[in-house]
């Protein structure tokens, strides 16, 4: 009888990982806004951190994901106590950005912030133009990074928001962005979000 030899997996090719895609150029093509998760610990020590990976979920219920590195001391807060604020930027507020992004010890001593009652974290009072209160309701692991799914439950939102925008690996001002005249026609991304709209209805409009 032939022997027939079993047969093993082939071992990983090691340079499998070497050959992957890099998403960091194709995701810094898609400007977005920036923003800063905030939350307390149980000891209400403040935690945050920069994060441009936001989205939203759902209208009703009002929900986002923020997608967070897995490894960050502050997810591990935010999973722990539960809760967060997301601070949407303003575009005076780069300063703010970098700061956070920096992961500096004492960012919260350099900022001035403030916790209304029942906020999920640190409202960002001097650069944010916007803040969602938010309660954790979902997380999915995936690779490096967390998604955290969160029900929003309070939006502060002041008047005239002017957005801090990121793309191409550089910050832009809403305010010069917005000073280009729109186009003739132009595609409405949000009409997909408003309530009750069907989908597809984002439309051209002249």
């Amino acid at each position: 009888m032939p022997h027939r030899s079993a047969h093993h997996p082939a071992a990983p090719d090691e340079s499998a990982r070497d050959r992957r895609a890099d998403l960091r150029p194709f995701m810094a093509a898609f400007p977005s806004g920036v923003s800063i998760v905030t939350t307390l610990d149980s000891d209400t020590v403040p935690h945050g951190l920069t994060c441009s990976s936001v989205a939203s979920v759902a209208l009703d219920p009002p929900t986002l994901v923020v997608c967070v590195r897995a490894a960050s001391p502050t997810l591990a807060v935010i999973l722990d106590q539960g809760a967060f604020a997301l601070n949407l930027l303003h575009e005076r507020a780069r300063g703010a950005s970098d700061l956070f992004a920096s992961g500096a010890p004492d960012r919260f001593e350099r900022v001035e912030w403030r916790l209304p009652l029942g906020a999920g974290g640190p409202h960002l009072t001097a650069d944010a133009h916007a803040v969602a209160d938010c309660a954790v309701v979902r997380t999915v692991g995936f690779g490096d990074h967390t998604a955290v799914f969160a029900e929003v439950h309070r939006v502060t939102v002041r008047e005239d928001p002017q957005p801090l925008l990121y793309g191409l690996r550089r910050y832009a001002q809403w305010s010069q962005a917005a000073a280009v005249p729109p186009p003739a026609a132009h595609l409405d991304p949000s009409a997909a979000l408003r309530p009750g709209a069907p989908e597809g209805d984002a439309r051209v409009v002249r």
